[in-house]
């Protein structure tokens, strides 16, 4: 499923063979365009380029509708914010626990959906149970060499179901962990979580962009993700995904004047919040990243399906295990249900963090993180560059 792109949007590609979508990725040139307009304007004509965009075509309007049709649910449901910590951190400080009940996680998931549930441990009284590392049956991974212990690897369901209770409130989760590329079956977690009354939150930073993420048909409570790893987009953006129900729950834990349903009407003090996705848009943001982070979605990721996206990334990585010395490197490939945009591969001749640097002075970028090289192709990836950056990490002495 070869995707078209249009490679004036990636000047990028002009020198770099950039395989690190899974860290902070090259910017989209519509992005930086929209960006620079915005500033371009704010220099021009100062206060009165920030009315232009509090209109109804206003750039969160675009924002809210643009990543409604990203993830398939209504513009209602979307927050802009600033990065994943924030839309999980208003999550967990509004959410209505009380003393005993308990939140699901994984040993080791990302901080940003880590410590807001920490907090909670320590504030409020609730018990965090966290999922153990466990790597699956080798017969139901492909290229079944096991995954040492050191390494993270992923969670069991089986753990999960049998560690939920009657007090079990969240699962917090991410949809795809950030070193061993392990995806959680979000359609399978949340029928589960559906059929036990229990909120499911989901940290999509790594899937946003890359993956089908569609909270409604799946029963997601809620999604928060970054903006600048697969959404190719502006350093300090994020989105939030609430659904009707779940943001009824939540508590206004940060508040200003940009939530309030009177506007500008800055001296009625009537407490009013907005009630949609913009409940949790409590202030000034930077309209210029955002902006650039909308057009981006709509210039480059709204011209063909996630279905699409993901299935070229999945030929990438075909491409690449089918050329990979794996007398050099062990592959982590999971299985279909589990499988993500990262492909890491175990390093046997030399540590991953001496590879990336060595591929670097070639101009190819991959990531380590915690004894993986993290192999992340994307939309704008070709199989001239899969087959250069293989054949330069098997020349590796």
């Amino acid at each position: 499923m070869a995707i078209q792109f249009d490679p004036n949007h990636f000047p990028i590609k002009q020198s770099i063979n950039f395989l690190a979508h899974c860290s902070v990725s090259h910017l989209n040139k519509p992005a930086a365009d929209r960006a620079a307009y915005f500033l371009e304007r704010q220099v021009a004509i100062g206060r009165g380029m920030l009315f232009e965009y509090t209109g109804d075509e206003n750039i969160a309007k675009r924002f809210h509708q643009n990543f409604a049709k990203l993830m398939k649910t209504s513009a209602e449901n979307i927050t802009m914010t600033t990065n994943t910590s924030e839309g999980i951190s208003m999550i967990a400080n509004g959410y209505p626990f009380e003393p005993g009940d308990q939140i699901i996680s994984y040993v080791n998931e990302y901080p940003a959906n880590h410590y807001p549930w920490v907090l909670q441990a320590k504030k409020r009284g609730v018990e965090l149970i966290l999922l153990s590392d466990t790597d699956v049956p080798q017969e139901d991974r492909p290229y079944t060499a096991p995954i040492d212990d050191s390494l993270a690897r992923g969670w069991s369901f089986e753990e999960l179901e049998s560690r939920v209770t009657d007090r079990t409130r969240i699962i917090a989760i991410s949809h795809v962990q950030f070193t061993s590329g392990y995806a959680a079956d979000l359609q399978r977690l949340g029928d589960f979580c559906k059929s036990k009354g229990i909120d499911l939150v989901v940290d999509a930073a790594q899937s946003l962009g890359c993956l089908p993420v569609y909270p409604e048909q799946w029963n997601v409570a809620a999604i928060a993700s970054a903006g600048w790893k697969w959404l190719l987009g502006p350093v300090g953006t994020g989105v939030m995904y609430t659904s009707p129900e779940f943001r009824a729950k939540i508590e206004i834990t940060m508040s200003g004047a940009d939530h309030m349903v009177q506007d500008t009407q800055y001296l009625d003090h009537t407490w009013n919040p907005h009630t949609d996705g913009r409940k949790f848009e409590y202030s000034t943001v930077s309209y210029a990243l955002l902006d650039g982070l909308s057009v981006g979605v709509e210039e480059v990721f709204l011209k063909h399906s996630s279905e699409d996206r993901f299935a070229h990334i999945l030929e990438l990585q075909e491409l690449a295990l089918s050329q990979l010395d794996m007398e050099k490197y062990q592959p982590i490939v999971h299985q279909a249900a589990t499988r993500s945009g990262i492909l890491a591969l175990i390093p046997k001749v030399s540590s991953a963090p001496q590879i990336c640097k060595e591929l670097e002075t070639k101009n190819i970028i991959v990531t380590p993180r915690d004894g993986y090289i993290r192999f992340a192709p994307h939309l704008c990836t070709t199989n001239d560059e899969i087959e250069q950056a293989v054949a330069a990490l098997n020349n590796i002495a």
